[in-house]
């Protein structure tokens, strides 16, 4: 025994091996080295570089068998945990990593939990060095959380994690603003613990917006801690997060290695085609590629939120006043590309929440000028902030200011451009804020030579056409403008609204289509048990994610009595059928020829996103046939307006939300092409060509080749080859010389000549 019990000793896997075998045949032999790894450890904690190589051993087999043994280890991850956080300045980087993978292994054995592993590993993130350890870090806290909302959400983990994230975030928001306009930006933070402060929230910002991406967290918490990082006083926290709302590309350099763009291909085959053929080389080629293929369906196939995050704020009306008091106050502190950022978040959030922050116009004036840099970006975030609900008051002396800046004969033609544009899509969200005189000046452009500020101009005359006609001056208002005023329609003033909806338009189109497929069903059979299949594929694909706490707060359904006689309906799709249709009444058919009358549907049944989908291709198709019967104009643009419609609802809610600094600056004849371009320009005018190097003599021989050393010397220039060796020989040579040259010619031409 005693000679077995030195081997096991001595052998720490072999030991190891044997205890997940058998733990309580050698459970004396485990105490033996937990004693011995207790006494270690307390020498350890003094003095940490005597015996790091055998206490990294005995901590990795402690966590190897540590399940084996529960109540004896129960205080095992609190040690290792407690070194870490306590005594990490004075540990060595493998013993770190040591004690960073064996916790992990414990969590992996289910020994400690998700919220203990990342309460461990969440402080650690700022004070690493070591870029191998803090992208293991990072990915081991990003798999954990996928992994427990993997099948249903894990509302205790995020609930805890989140509220890590907070405190990281809050921890330094009482510090001063550095900004880092001039020479605060090399300055840096004042104080370690605002350094600190900013390394915290910095990783609570990246993990928060990784968890996003990846479709982990789709609720408003995360988008709250977010927003409070936008009021950081750390620069690189502030612009992260604004980066976040604005969806910038910006993010992508936030994404782990797991996201990647993986292997270039073109580069795999190219590196194969130069290197030795093996049959080991070709199956590395083959996985590298499998690998490369499974990376990007995964990437193409990941869940995205239902809502975009401007849409999840918390109060918006405060955030936005905080976000112009933050823009304001630090003026000069903050740098033109940092408030410029602010400016398009703001502008953003204003218009989406449909906000008034007043100041924010008198704010960005002093920014209207030509030769403004990044002016582009400022116009786009005033025509963004801009909404039917802001005062018009507010918002002309906005425009008179672009009109003076930018419109005038002083400038060049680009510049006219921007400016009728920028007006343009201020004036489109509200049309108020135009005044008669300067609408006349600024629709004259149109008679203008540049393509670009003549598109402008007719674009400004095209809106105001369609949406107060009354002041433009008579001959240019158009046809179908002219006999509107003269029926006596005028546009709402500002603060009026219209008579409220009694109907949705068209929706007769979708009842009298329901009914035809019933008609055309009479003789079909019965249904019933199809009727929940067909209400879930209506709903399929439109379903919205809803808020745990009301997931979880909700006990069941409620019996509520109907107060009518008939029970409301739920309509599926085209493919609704009915057990009983009823035959239609006369009254009825004699309304079906009053193209003005009002439907009952949306009373009598609840419309599934698949029936406002199946209303408006009705719709096009009503206005198809109105154009091929000769509608005119008015039916042209009401089927490009449904088109339009119909293309935004495929791409996406939020898609023309926003402007981008094409829109403002219009068409151009050839604008500045960027590395990207010049690049895919270059590669473009290489296809079809041979490759590279000079064709000289190639084509014309049997066998290819390039010249030869006497061809290229007899086209070289003179001034090269008057100070060469060949040529100073032959000014040095003897008269012997010279005569052995010209009979050695005279041989040789006789021979060639023969």
């Amino acid at each position: 025994m005693g000679g077995r019990g030195v081997l096991l000793t001595s052998n720490l896997p072999q030991l190891q091996n044997l205890i997940k075998r058998d733990p309580a045949a050698y459970k004396e032999e485990f105490l033996q080295q937990w004693n011995h790894y207790d006494s270690i450890r307390q020498i350890f904690q003094i003095n940490p570089d005597e015996q790091a190589q055998h206490f990294r051993e005995l901590v990795s087999f402690i966590s190897q068998v540590a399940q084996c043994y529960p109540k004896e280890t129960k205080g095992f991850p609190s040690h290792l945990s407690t070194l870490l956080l306590e005594n990490y300045g004075t540990l060595t980087p493998d013993t770190r990593k040591t004690l960073v993978q064996n916790l992990v292994m414990l969590r992996n054995k289910d020994v400690i939990t998700s919220i203990e592993l990342l309460k461990s590993l969440f402080p650690l993130l700022p004070r690493t060095t070591s870029s191998s350890l803090r992208t293991f870090i990072r990915k081991t806290i990003l798999s954990d959380i996928r992994t427990a909302n993997l099948r249903t959400k894990n509302h205790k983990l995020n609930r805890a994690v989140q509220a890590m994230l907070f405190t990281m975030v809050e921890r330094g928001m009482d510090a001063e603003v550095v900004g880092d306009k001039g020479k605060l930006r090399s300055a840096g933070p004042t104080s370690d613990k605002t350094a600190n402060n900013g390394e915290d929230a910095m990783w609570a910002v990246i993990l928060t917006k990784e968890l996003w991406r990846k479709g982990i967290w789709t609720d408003a918490k995360p988008v709250s801690i977010v927003a409070l990082g936008c009021f950081h006083p750390v620069m690189k926290v502030q612009s992260a997060s604004i980066h976040f709302f604005l969806g910038s590309d910006d993010e992508k350099e936030d994404s782990d290695d797991e996201e990647d763009e993986g292997p270039d291909v073109r580069a795999l085959h190219h590196r194969r085609e130069i290197n030795k053929k093996t049959r080991g080389g070709d199956k590395k080629l083959q996985k590298q590629l499998n690998a490369a293929k499974k990376k990007k369906h995964n990437r193409n196939t990941s869940t995205t939120p239902n809502f975009p995050a401007l849409q999840l704020l918390n109060d918006p009306q405060t955030f936005a006043e905080k976000l112009y008091d933050n823009l304001s106050r630090y003026d000069k502190r903050f740098s033109l590309e940092h408030k410029i950022l602010i400016m398009q978040l703001l502008s953003r959030v204003m218009g989406a929440h449909k906000l008034c922050v007043l100041s924010f116009y008198t704010y960005i004036v002093k920014y209207l000028a030509y030769h403004q840099l990044r002016v582009p970006s400022i116009l786009v975030a005033l025509a963004q902030s801009v909404h039917d609900l802001t005062p018009p008051d507010a918002l002309a002396p906005v425009v008179q200011k672009l009109a003076a800046e930018f419109v005038h004969p002083g400038v060049g033609s680009e510049v006219i451009a921007a400016g009728i544009n920028s007006i343009r899509e201020v004036c489109r969200r509200q049309p108020w804020a135009m005044e008669e005189d300067l609408l006349g000046d600024l629709v004259e452009y149109r008679k203008s030579r540049d393509k670009a500020v003549t598109s402008a101009a007719r674009g400004l005359l095209q809106l105001y056409r369609e949406v107060n006609p009354g002041m433009l001056k008579r001959r240019e208002r158009g046809k179908d403008a002219s006999l509107g005023i003269s029926k006596g329609s005028q546009p709402l003033p500002f603060g009026h609204s219209a008579d409220a909806a009694v109907d949705i338009e068209g929706l007769m189109l979708l009842e009298d289509h329901l009914k035809k497929l019933r008609e055309e069903d009479l003789n079909g059979a019965d249904n019933d048990g199809e009727d929940d299949d067909d209400d879930a594929a209506a709903w399929e694909g439109w379903d919205v994610e809803t808020d745990s706490d009301s997931e979880s707060e909700s006990e069941g359904w409620i019996d509520v009595d109907s107060d009518g006689g008939e029970n409301v309906e739920v309509s599926d799709s085209e493919d609704e059928r009915e057990s009983a249709p009823k035959p239609p009444a006369k009254k009825e058919l004699e309304t079906d020829a009053n193209p003005n009358r009002i439907s009952t549907l949306a009373t009598t049944k609840i419309l599934t996103p698949a029936d406002f989908a199946l209303l408006n291709d009705l719709r096009i198709q009503a206005a198809t046939k109105a154009i091929e019967s000769g509608g005119g104009s008015s039916a042209k643009r009401k089927l490009a307006t449904l088109e339009a419609n119909k293309k935004a609802m495929q791409s996406g809610p939020s898609d023309g939300t926003f402007i981008s600094e094409n829109d403002i600056l219009g068409p151009r004849k050839k604008a500045k092409a960027d590395y990207a371009e010049r690049i895919a320009s270059i590669e473009k005018g290489r296809e079809g060509r041979e490759k590279y190097g000079s064709l000289k003599g190639k084509k014309k021989k049997e066998t290819p080749s390039s010249s030869t050393n006497r061809e290229k010397a007899r086209n070289k220039p003179i001034m090269m080859i008057l100070s060469s060796g060949a040529v100073r020989g032959k000014k040095k040579a003897s008269l012997r010389e010279k005569q052995q040259k010209l009979r050695a010619h005279i041989e040789r031409a006789k021979k060639s000549y023969h």
